[in-house]
């Protein structure tokens, strides 16, 4: 079967949802500055190449919506076929699997795969607008009633699961189950705003950032939510967001977000026979799911599964990156598939960076084929945790 290899990234800065810099981008907009932009750092694909734009969202309505994949590629001016791709969290993600899938399948050869969220204007429709299944009304039910101080250890429940929960609840039940506490989490908290920090001051961002102009003319070159000099003491001083005697803060959650990315897709053959020098080859993916009250632990069998497709164990993998949604479920995730904390997020994540959902994906894919040319490393694994109980992870090797 033929190889897929990833030839080109590009992303937006990332900005604070509602009050940050770039609250007044329309993501339709940014999509396709993003797609134009990836593609310009391949000049040997002429844009009627692209055979498919695959582009992930969170919340496919509003301004994101009107299969927001097939504008973009018409504001693009590459007229290719469009289709959005809803997964949350690991939509991007879900979108370069896609590709990868179709050039295994020997259906096509180039491919922009891709996503964009922004938070921001939800105030203009989103998706997730409509009216609960009733039956899981029980299970909403005992959520509602989690909400408050001294709730037990949560255990799997019986009969349907809490599928609308807030993702801020599930971190709490995962640091109640797994034990995580309030202390470990803010540690890396701080750890992931640290990394970010030093990342960001020898250049690591800038390459692989393309600033954006938004509509009042102001340039945007860096991501809103690094914040230089994070300490313990100042993180272990904030309220709990969720349950008035729980764990999960603002300084150990990630924040919403605005941003963009985009990644091109080929099969290696196409890309030999027109001198496109790939960045990596993908290796193998895979898709987990659990119960949604406990979804931040769903990289731990999406990331043993992919492992296990690609006959590798977690010692080969160079670097790992896993979707910082909270610290609650980052650490019992690495713990349970033997991660090293060396090897992981070590330019920061998603608590500093922050955490576009459909953006995500392929910002992290990104970020970690930046991070296996600074470190000179060969294997790299992105994984999440996605919201309705999944997680997703691919593994991939630096070819250049």
């Amino acid at each position: 079967m033929p190889d897929a290899v990833i030839v080109a990234t590009s992303r937006t800065p990332i900005g604070r949802a509602n009050k940050g810099s770039l609250a007044e981008a329309r993501p339709d907009d940014m999509s396709a500055f993003i797609i134009k932009d990836v593609l310009s750092k391949v000049p040997q694909l002429q844009n009627d190449l692209v055979e498919d734009v695959l582009w992930g969202t969170g919340q496919p309505g509003g301004e994101q919506g009107y299969n927001i994949a097939r504008i973009s590629s018409l504001l693009a001016g590459i007229d290719a076929p469009g289709v959005t791709v809803n997964r949350y969290c690991s939509s991007s993600l879900q979108t370069i699997r896609m590709a990868f899938h179709a050039i295994k399948a020997g259906e096509g050869d180039v491919f922009v795969a891709g996503g964009v969220e922004c938070v921001s204007r939800y105030q203009f429709g989103a998706s997730d607008t409509g009216p609960h299944n009733d039956s899981f009304k029980d299970a909403e039910t005992r959520t509602a009633e989690r909400t408050g101080e001294g709730v037990d250890t949560w255990t799997p429940p019986q009969g349907l699961p809490d599928v609308y929960i807030a993702m801020g609840q599930t971190a709490e039940n995962v640091a109640q189950s797994k034990g995580v506490s309030r202390k470990d989490q803010d540690e890396w908290g701080v750890r992931s705003q640290n990394r970010a920090e030093a990342a960001a001051a020898r250049g690591f961002f800038e390459r692989e950032i393309t600033p954006y102009t938004v509509p009042n003319g102001a340039v945007v070159t860096a991501d809103d939510g690094i914040r230089a000099g994070t300490t313990y003491e100042n993180v272990s001083q904030l309220n709990p967001v969720f349950r008035p005697d729980g764990t999960v803060t603002a300084g150990n959650a990630c924040p919403l977000n605005d941003g963009a990315a985009a990644v091109v897709v080929m099969s290696e053959e196409k890309a030999s026979e027109m001198g496109v020098t790939p960045l990596v080859k993908i290796v193998a993916s895979g898709v987990s799911s659990l119960n949604p009250e406990v979804m931040g632990l769903g990289p731990i069998d999406a990331i043993n599964q992919t492992l296990q497709r690609a006959g590798m164990a977690i010692s080969d993998i160079d670097l790992v990156e896993i979707n910082e949604a909270f610290a609650a479920q980052v650490i019992p995730s690495a713990e349970e598939t033997g991660i090293d904390h060396d090897k992981l997020n070590v330019n920061g994540g998603a608590i500093a960076l922050g955490h576009p959902f459909g953006m995500t994906g392929a910002r992290i894919m990104t970020t970690l084929i930046n991070g296996l040319e600074d470190a000179d490393k060969e294997f790299g694994l992105e994984t999440m945790c996605v919201g309705g109980g999944q997680g997703m992870a691919m593994i991939v090797q630096r070819m250049s």
